[in-house]
């Protein structure tokens, strides 16, 4: 099973993870979060990343979903980046956090953008003609 790993500032990484834990009714194994607001620099933050991955690996590599691509804790992660082994995937939402968690069983690159997909997929500009109100 893949390990997924939220990097991103302040509490979302947790806030993603208790909402996923609410619509799938507990909390998924496998499945961290770090906050880049409780590391005092980089390097710490690079330290607790690598050793989050460390944990959360099985043998079948860590997903990586970090917040906004080019921001501190996307910059942190792309680091540690081993193709195969090591995936990143920039712009987290719900969806994509769903999407990972219901497919940590395929090979991680695929996974890798299938979640990238269904995250953009997922963004939706509501009209009115959308509502059913």
């Amino acid at each position: 099973m893949i390990g997924l790993l939220i990097v991103a500032h302040g509490s979302l990484g947790e806030s993603l993870i208790q909402s996923a834990a609410f619509v799938l009714g507990e909390r998924p194994v496998g499945l961290g979060a770090i906050d880049l607001m409780s590391y005092p620099n980089t390097d710490a933050m690079l330290a607790a990343a690598r050793g989050q991955i460390e944990t959360l690996d099985t043998g079948d590599g860590v997903l990586v979903l970090t917040d906004m691509y080019g921001a501190t804790p996307c910059n942190i992660v792309c680091k540690l980046l081993r193709p195969g082994k090591l995936e990143v995937v920039a712009g987290v939402n719900l969806p994509m956090l769903l999407k990972a968690l219901s497919n940590r069983h395929e090979d991680i690159a695929l996974l890798a953008g299938q979640v990238a997909n269904g995250g953009r997929a997922a963004i939706i500009h509501i009209r009115f003609d959308h509502c059913d109100a």
